[in-house]
C-alpha cells in the first residue's frame, strides 16, 4: 500500500489526497507536523533531501515528491490525464503557471496568516503577496469565463493543483467573491465523485 507523509491542510498535500479518492487508490496517510520540524529529520530527509510534504513512498525502496509530480504519476492513463500530446502540455502549462504564479503568492499569505498567526515580523511580506495573488485569480476567472474546466469539458490533475489553494485563499485575505467564474468552477469540481473536503480528520 501507497503511503503519504504529508498534512491535509497543506494545500500540495491536499492534492494528492483529492487525486487518490477520485481513483480510488489504497493509500495510508501518515501526517507530518512541519511546525514541530517533522521535516528535518533525518529519517525524512532519506525520503526527501529537500525536506517538503508531501512525500509518497511507491515500495521497493521508491519515493516520489513534488505534488505535481506525484499527480502526474498517478494520473498517468486515466481521465485525470490527457494523452494527446498538445493537451498533457496545456496540464503542465497550468500545473507551471500554479507553482510560480499562484502558490508563492496565494499559498504563502495562507501561511503566513493560518499556520503563523501573522506575526507582526511577517506583516509587510503578507500584505505585499496580496497584489500577485489577485493577478493569478484573474488569469483563472478570465479562463474560467470560457471553460467548464481548465481544460474544457472534463477536470484534470490542473484542476485538482488549481483548486487546492485557491478554495481557501480567503485564509490569506483573498475576498474570493467577486470571482464569479471560480465560484462557478469550484461548484463543478465539488461535485466529482470522491470528493472531500480538506480537513484532517479525512486523513
Amino acid at each position: 500500500m501507497y503511503k503519504i507523509f504529508g498534512d491535509m491542510l497543506s494545500g500540495n498535500c491536499y492534492k494528492i489526497k483529492l487525486l487518490m479518492q477520485f481513483l480510488s487508490i489504497k493509500h495510508e496517510w501518515i501526517h507530518v507536523d512541519i511546525l514541530a520540524s517533522e521535516t528535518h529529520t533525518e529519517e525524512f530527509k532519506r525520503m526527501n533531501p529537500n525536506e517538503r510534504i508531501p512525500v509518497i513512498e511507491l515500495g521497493d525502496g521508491k519515493y516520489l515528491w513534488e505534488s505535481n509530480a506525484i499527480l502526474n504519476y498517478f494520473a498517468e492513463g486515466t481521465e485525470f490525464l490527457p494523452k494527446e500530446k498538445y493537451e498533457r502540455a496545456k496540464v503542465l502549462q497550468w500545473q507551471f503557471f500554479e507553482q510560480y504564479s499562484h502558490e508563492p503568492y496565494i499559498a504563502t499569505a495562507r501561511y503566513i496568516n493560518k499556520y503563523l498567526g501573522l506575526p507582526k515580523e511577517r506583516e509587510a511580506e503578507y500584505h505585499a503577496k496580496q497584489v500577485g495573488g489577485h493577478k493569478a485569480l484573474s488569469v483563472m476567472e478570465k479562463h474560467l469565463a470560457q471553460n467548464k474546466f481548465f481544460l474544457g469539458a472534463n477536470a484534470t490533475i490542473a484542476d485538482i493543483s488549481l483548486y487546492a489553494y485557491t478554495h481557501v485563499a480567503d485564509e490569506g485575505g483573498f475576498d474570493l467573491s467577486e470571482y464569479t467564474h471560480i465560484q462557478r468552477w469550484f461548484k463543478e469540481f465539488e461535485s466529482i465523485s470522491g470528493y472531500i473536503k480538506m480537513a484532517r480528520e479525512n486523513a
